[in-house]
């Protein structure tokens, strides 16, 4: 208590009294909202949470946009304004946030699965509009959470841009990756093999099941699709690949034979996760970890729309990206630390269907 005595109690341990009250308008994500702040005879009162009124990201938001829209995009979020003072406080101030986390150790090792992806962002450069790349990694740490392990600005996804990005992560500590998940992009198969030589690579099933879509007619995918998830769906490594087999077996005699040569074509690439632990498998055979995370990047920067330079994408993306590693910190682990002790498994799986397939010439 500010008076060290309740309302209108006399005692002699009170150190200062009520005068009134002040309005102040509070900044929140549903808008601002007048708050009455008691006043002192002496001294001043200021609430904590009155100083700090918006979360990591949104002070971003607010500050990842150029001053001349500014005002436009806080009445658009219900809030009634902001100085240009204020934004340039914010804007320096996540700056240094924001290269903090950025430039940070990795040192909570082995990152024992690493999934990376990219998402496009407009920007204003030169007097027109171009699209850049935010090319976004995320990992399980030694403790089995997620956490993000870096992110970076690049021109063009290829081989060179992915290459210097899983450089910058190793060395600033990554080690101990096993596998890679993404999507087959850009260069990223050569930039992995060049960088992370003893890590394994899986196709992201998510852009593979899209790709896929692209090859079939519109009325037939739903029983592709479910044909092909029914691999993915098995509980061990023979089964997986014996699975396999089959959906190959039936796609051939319901006359899609240009999809089951696709399919087994790809067999490699999408079902490396059986050579790892079971347990894991519901968390590493998609990039759908990553892709939730770009959606709620988007969900933010499309409030944005065009960004005034690249800075102003890096002082959102990462506000947004520092906040939920932080959230991962401290929510629930996503793999179990015993299971990560698990070996891997690098012998050729017995049930693989197309040695079979290919001494009967199909």
């Amino acid at each position: 208590m500010q008076c060290n005595a309740g309302y209108s109690e006399r005692t002699d341990e009170r150190e200062n009294f009520r005068n009134g009250y002040r309005l102040r308008p509070w900044d929140t994500r549903v808008g601002t909202i007048k708050l009455a702040v008691p006043k002192l005879r002496q001294g001043v009162y200021s609430p904590e949470f009155l100083l700090q009124p918006r979360r990591r990201a949104e002070q971003a938001l607010v500050a990842g946009v150029s001053t001349r829209r500014v005002d436009d995009l806080v009445k658009a979020l219900g809030i009634e304004g902001i100085s240009k003072s204020e934004v340039s406080r914010l804007a320096a101030e996540f700056d240094a946030v924001v290269a903090e986390f950025r430039k940070r150790p990795l040192d909570q090792g082995p990152y024992r699965y690493l999934w990376i992806d990219a998402l496009t962002q407009r920007v204003r450069e030169g007097g027109r509009v171009v699209n850049v790349a935010v090319v976004i990694a995320t990992a399980s740490n030694a403790e089995g959470r997620r956490t993000v392990v870096g992110f970076d600005i690049v021109t063009t996804e290829d081989t060179a841009a992915w290459t210097a990005f899983l450089r910058s992560l190793v060395a600033r500590g990554l080690s101990g990756v096993e596998l890679v998940i993404s999507d087959a992009h850009g260069g990223i198969k050569t930039a992995i093999a060049a960088v992370l030589a003893e890590a394994s690579w899986q196709r992201c099933r998510t852009h593979f099941m899209a790709n896929l879509a692209s090859r079939v007619p519109k009325a037939s995918w739903p029983m592709i699709a479910t044909l092909v998830r029914s691999i993915f769906e098995q509980l061990d490594r023979d089964a997986t690949w014996s699975q396999l087999g089959d959906v190959t077996d039936k796609l051939t005699q319901a006359g899609f034979n240009d999809v089951a040569v696709y399919l087994l074509d790809a067999a490699d690439d999408i079902l490396v996760f059986t050579a790892f632990s079971t347990e894991h498998w519901p968390k590493i055979r998609s990039n759908n970890p990553q892709e939730r995370l770009n959606k709620e990047i988007r969900r933010r920067t499309d409030v944005v729309g065009i960004f005034p330079n690249r800075q102003a994408v890096i002082r959102l993306v990462g506000a947004i990206l520092a906040e939920q590693s932080d959230e991962w910190a401290i929510t629930k682990r996503y793999m179990s630390v015993e299971s990560l002790k698990a070996p891997r498994r690098d012998e050729p799986c017995e049930a693989d269907p197309r040695p079979a397939i290919e001494a009967a010439g199909g």
